[in-house]
């Protein structure tokens, strides 16, 4: 298997879609405004760091990590992304499964530290000039956490 780093962005922009999908159809199965503008906020910000990451994978021209991270690594990246983070279909099978509001929201939270670890890795395979920007998405990642877990303080 060959290491290629315009995939670590291409598995970051599916989190980030997947993520919206996800915020975006547990919104539109809520009742409450209040509610349905909080799950919007958070579609918003995945949608935005979906266009960060785009931007980052147009930049990439060719990448040769040092060989501290074998191959090994980065199929372990491959498949916590596929099997961990958001999954590639949000159907209503899946918002059924979370049920109401409270299960909904600690899904998040689960989601969003998935995310989190998963950005983490990446930046051990990535150019050290785009770390920062990795830095700056996992800051993010770890904002939505807090507001998923006031918002859930408050539901209870």
């Amino acid at each position: 298997m060959n290491f290629d780093v315009s995939e670590v962005y291409q598995f970051a922009i599916g989190i980030e879609e997947n993520g919206e999908i996800f915020y975006r159809r547990l919104s539109e199965e809520l009742d409450d405004e209040n509610v349905k503008k909080f799950f919007n906020k958070l579609a918003n910000d995945e949608k935005s760091h979906k266009r960060k990451f785009e931007s980052m994978l147009s930049k990439i021209k060719e990448y040769k990590p040092s060989d501290i991270y074998p191959d090994e690594y980065f199929a372990y990246l491959r498949a916590y992304m596929k099997d961990t983070v958001f999954p590639s279909k949000i159907s209503k099978e899946t918002l059924k499964e979370v049920g109401n509001l409270i299960n909904a929201v600690n899904y998040s939270m689960d989601r969003e530290l998935d995310s989190i670890f998963y950005y983490t890795g990446i930046k051990n395979v990535i150019p050290e000039d785009q770390k920062n920007l990795i830095d700056d998405i996992i800051s993010e990642e770890k904002k939505h956490f807090s507001r998923l877990s006031s918002f859930l303080k408050d539901l209870e």
